[in-house]
């Protein structure tokens, strides 16, 4: 059972996780960035539009930046193991929008996209976070469906080994199912063969539309976000424990509020992935933490040393999603109650200068 963290818990933990870092136990993903190696403009809106999660409930009403997708009769948003967003930047007056992630059904994933009036003629980009089949199960089908309407030759943005095949090692007992799992690949040819996405692959923190940075492959300084050892990855015959070293998330800089953050999976460990967003941009402050921070099943000292560092931080806004996991969630807003907002299907976060 996670336990409540007192102030002396709190000073331990953080001091625990500088200690380890100075010593240098840590786990190294990706090159190093400098310090404001990436000038970030400053946008004057940002919204974020959670196409589908893990959870939905039309009686939870707008909250803080939160405006929710209320359900009237005839019409219900579906939420699934998956993620998708649309975001939408303004920079010097200019609208731009990006996809992020495609969630894994179609139909249900394509319904909340009208109900939610998602206009693919918009979209100037596409990213994808990582190779797992919750956030790309859904793109060669987007790309199928929407084909006169996307942009001829649209940037798809994917980290290194977007494209390599997945497993899970599930322990006998934990599940319906055990041992290794096929958990598939994203296939560079079957959207090649579509012509509709450029694929560019990128390692460096990079511009997907004006405002909006892929961090790039995201440093590892924290010794305790090592990830899931049941989580693998193929390469060439040998088969390895996936660090996901390519993995992706976004970061925007909202003016006069600061940094915001948006993860999917971060597998590279949520912690990591916010001081590594600070590093490239050189900015300290954090507006908000969003997305799926992979904390499922984590042991009790994880969660309790990534909330610390966290708090450290001091996000204005923590929303726990996707892959974080009850027990983390509930932690959060127990240790964040005046940060926390809980995330449903549907929901437009919306940050303004």
């Amino acid at each position: 059972m996670l336990k409540e963290m007192n102030r002396r818990e709190f000073l331990k933990t953080t001091a625990a996780t500088g200690a380890a870092l100075m010593a240098g136990d840590v786990l190294k993903g990706g090159a190093p960035v400098a310090y404001g190696s990436v000038k970030i403009p400053e946008v004057e809106k940002l919204v974020i539009t959670v196409i589908t999660d893990n959870y939905y409930d039309c009686l939870r009403p707008n909250y803080k930046v939160a405006k929710r997708y209320f359900i009237i009769p005839g019409t219900s948003i579906h939420a699934e193991h998956g993620l998708a967003y649309y975001i939408e930047t303004v920079v010097n007056g200019k609208p731009n929008a990006f996809m992020f992630d495609y969630g894994l059904d179609f139909q249900g994933v394509g319904k909340n996209m009208e109900l939610l009036d998602i206009d693919v003629k918009r979209v100037e980009a596409l990213g994808l976070s990582h190779g797992h089949f919750d956030h790309w199960g859904n793109l060669i089908a987007i790309l199928k469906y929407n084909r006169a309407k996307i942009r001829k030759g649209i940037p798809l943005y994917v980290g290194e080994e977007a494209f390599s095949q997945r497993f899970a090692d599930l322990p006998a007992g934990a599940f319906d199912v055990s041992g290794m799992i096929d958990l598939e690949q994203l296939r560079r040819d079957e959207i090649e063969s579509l012509s509709v996405a450029k694929i560019v692959e990128i390692k460096d923190p990079t511009l997907i539309v004006p405002g909006a940075y892929l961090t790039g492959n995201i440093e590892r300084v924290t010794e305790y976000e090592k990830g899931s050892p049941m989580l693998l990855i193929k390469r060439g015959e040998k088969m390895e424990r996936d660090f996901f070293t390519g993995e992706q998330s976004l970061v925007f800089n909202v003016k006069g509020k600061g940094l915001v953050v948006v993860s999917s999976c971060a597998h590279a460990g949520i912690v990591n992935t916010v001081k590594h967003a600070q590093k490239m941009a050189g900015i300290e402050k954090v507006h908000a933490v969003i997305g799926g921070f992979h904390l499922s099943g984590a042991k009790p000292e994880v969660i309790q040393r990534t909330i610390a560092d966290i708090k450290a931080i001091a996000p204005e806004y923590i929303v726990p999603m996707h892959c974080t996991g009850f027990e983390t969630i509930t932690a959060f807003q127990r240790e964040m109650p005046d940060q926390f907002i809980i995330n449903t299907a549907g929901t437009r976060y919306i940050f303004t200068a």
